[in-house]
């Protein structure tokens, strides 16, 4: 987050911290789950580091080229806006603050890689059919939201996930973290019930910190009413059918 913190100076482009954290975390947890420490068979590190991987390129890549196309992230610009002068200090602090509270996410990644289990059996197929849910559902919410932005139709989408759930893209990443509790828990590893505080944590996060909260103030400023009543008809997370829809 350090890095995150000379990246936002040098652009003057908030956007390339998720990039910077993304790309952190996933180089973290993998870098824990090659470790040679605990007696996890090679097979479950293996494909741990491979999941921890797939989910850095996936959402890492998706985050830099929609940066790429911004000059600032509005939930960062706002911060920078009311710091004024300071806002260089306090930024880096609060990145080191938000590399504090990742690390359960990354923990969660090593506690599934070193399960001691020998074999690998149905916890880790179950972890394989979450991650693949929560990797695909992302994709598409990403997908969709970008096929609408680029349409030049403006205003608020509600088409596709994005008619179920205001934040389709944040439901399924909390879905993809309960991988590794999936993997991790078995009998004989007590230390496996602590990677539940991975998808415990983002969806701390997501829906109370960084991501739904600041990014539901910026929408109402720009949208106001039409935002308004788009909150009053879909969930804020979990998709669930629209108030009043009739089909």
């Amino acid at each position: 987050m350090a890095l995150a913190a000379v990246a936002e100076r040098r652009t003057g482009n908030s956007g390339w911290i998720d990039v910077v954290w993304t790309f952190g975390l996933g180089l973290t947890g993998i870098a824990g789950v090659l470790l040679p420490f605990g007696t996890g068979p090679m097979s479950r590190r293996l494909l741990v580091a491979a999941l921890a991987l797939a989910w850095a390129l996936r959402l890492g890549l998706h985050i830099a080229q929609r940066t790429a196309g911004i000059a600032e992230d509005p939930r960062y610009a706002k911060l920078k806006s009311a710091w004024g002068n300071d806002a260089p200090r306090q930024l880096a602090r609060l990145l080191q603050m938000q590399a504090l509270a990742s690390i359960p996410l990354g923990l969660g990644i090593i506690l599934a890689a070193h399960n001691p289990t020998p074999a690998l059996g149905w916890g880790d197929i179950a972890g394989i059919a979450i991650f693949v849910t929560g990797l695909v559902g992302g994709a598409l919410a990403d997908s969709q939201l970008r096929a609408f932005a680029r349409s030049g139709r403006g205003g608020i989408c509600d088409q596709g996930l994005w008619r179920w759930s205001r934040h389709p893209n944040y439901f399924f990443e909390c879905v993809l973290w309960c991988t590794y509790p999936a993997i991790a828990l078995a009998a004989g590893y007590p230390w496996g019930w602590l990677a539940v505080l991975a998808p415990a944590c983002i969806t701390l996060l997501l829906t109370r910190i960084s991501g739904i909260p600041p990014l539901e103030e910026h929408m109402l400023a720009k949208h106001g009413d039409a935002y308004r009543a788009y909150q009053n008809r879909t969930s804020a997370l979990i998709p669930l059918p629209p108030k009043g829809a009739t089909r």
